[in-house]
């Protein structure tokens, strides 16, 4: 076991919050795909927000995999860019008539796993 792991956050469990993440990311851009074709559920702040997610989702877990093996820049680097995109969640689901009622959902669920991430990797260790 990598001696750093000793006091970083419990990542085995942050990894697997960043894997849901990441697919529920994926499963969003699908069905965006299969939805297309009414613009009342698919707009192009659809796309866009999807898109922007599935990047943040992919670097949240190359973050969390390289702070499991000891970096502490990835740490801190997963420190901030977990917080800033829950901030964004509740952002989109706190914006009126932006974003369809299921993107909500959608970002709803990706808060509370980003939630918990943030929590983890912020814990104080004793």
């Amino acid at each position: 076991m990598n001696k750093n792991l000793t006091a970083a956050p419990p990542l085995r469990t942050v990894r697997l919050l960043a894997v849901g993440y990441l697919a529920l990311s994926v499963l969003t851009l699908v069905a965006a795909a299969l939805l297309h074709g009414d613009p009342a559920l698919v707009t192009d702040a659809v796309w866009i927000r999807g898109l922007f997610v599935l990047l943040n989702a992919a670097l949240i877990f190359l973050f969390t995999v390289r702070a499991a093996n000891g970096s502490r820049p990835a740490l801190r680097r997963l420190r901030i860019i977990s917080a800033v995109m829950l901030a964004a969640a509740v952002v989109i689901i706190a914006l009126p008539g932006t974003f369809p009622v299921w993107l909500r959902i959608e970002q709803a669920v990706c808060g509370v796993l980003l939630a918990a991430v943030v929590v983890l990797v912020n814990r104080r260790r004793d």
